[in-house]
């Protein structure tokens, strides 16, 4: 039986059919193109790195929403010293189920402490234990290794006009603005527990479920473009009992789930699953009993 305690990677299945993200994405165009890229030719084969700041925003955000519908608070983000210019949305936003920034730093390795805290850190030099990596994409699928974290996506450069809407000026472009964008990504996200805990684990595993669940939510969307069908993802948690092997077969279409791969399903819904919910609920009233 695994211990719990010794799981420290898992992977999380994320797919988007059109992502665009705030924090630049970081292409590889200039060595895969030979200095000819053409935005327009839809046979560049441009890979890249999706920065881990909006993917880690768009889980922290998950983790939050079920901390707070189990009745507790979250750690509201940013620096405890941070001074405010609109105190009436800092005040809205601990009515809405947030404690205030560094209410939760005098005992931070207590397990009776704020959870969000334990998880992203960032207060008072304090690291915090979950380590988000960035997502490695690239367009050629034999190019992907998942058990590292990466996906299959195709990058584009989007260009759009935004023109004027008097009939007089017949379209006439006011600007140009453009988008880097991913679209059909299909790979993994990998994150790693600095200190691995039952209770840690269980909130990954309800965040990527409620952020399923809701993800055509516009608060739950990832990155930006929401208006326009972007951040619309499908995400689940790959049961962490799989073995590398394993995990590489779950992104293989021509082949099924083999039959220890459903055993391990098994055990990971009625044993493990069960059991880091119930830790996860201990550890929740233990922060607001």
């Amino acid at each position: 039986m695994t211990d719990l305690d010794a799981i420290r990677d898992v992977y999380v299945r994320i797919e988007c059919d059109l992502l665009v993200v705030g924090d630049s994405i970081i292409t590889d165009r200039h060595h895969a193109s030979s200095g000819n890229y053409e935005e327009t030719d839809p046979q560049n084969q441009i890979g890249g790195i999706i920065p881990a700041y909006p993917l880690s925003g768009w889980l922290r955000h998950g983790m939050e929403s079920v901390v707070q519908e189990r009745g507790g608070t979250a750690c509201h983000p940013g620096e405890a010293n941070a001074n405010f210019r609109k105190t009436d949305v800092y005040d809205r936003d601990l009515d809405a189920g947030y404690h205030e920034k560094g209410a939760c730093v005098d005992n931070p390795a207590h397990d009776d402490g704020c959870v969000i805290f334990d998880l992203f850190g960032g207060f008072d030099g304090v690291p915090g234990t979950l380590l988000r990596r960035p997502i490695r994409f690239s367009p050629v699928r034999s190019n992907v290794q998942y058990e590292r974290g990466h996906a299959e996506g195709h990058y584009r450069r989007l260009n759009r006009n935004v023109v004027s809407r008097n009939p007089e000026d017949n379209r006439e472009p006011l600007r140009n603005t453009e988008v880097d964008a991913v679209a059909n990504l299909d790979g993994c996200w990998q994150l790693s527990f600095r200190d691995p805990k039952p209770a840690f684990l269980g909130l990954v595993a309800e965040a990527i479920t409620f952020l399923d669940d809701h993800n055509t939510d516009f608060m739950h969307q990832l990155g930006g473009s929401r208006n326009f069908g972007g951040g619309i993802v499908n995400c689940e948690l790959i049961n962490p009992l799989y073995e590398e092997r394993e995990l590489k077969r779950t992104f293989n279409r021509a082949n099924g789930p083999t039959a220890d791969m459903e055993e391990k399903d098994n055990q990971w819904t009625e044993s493990y699953r069960p059991e880091i919910e119930n830790a996860l609920a201990d550890r929740l009233h233990g922060d607001h009993a």
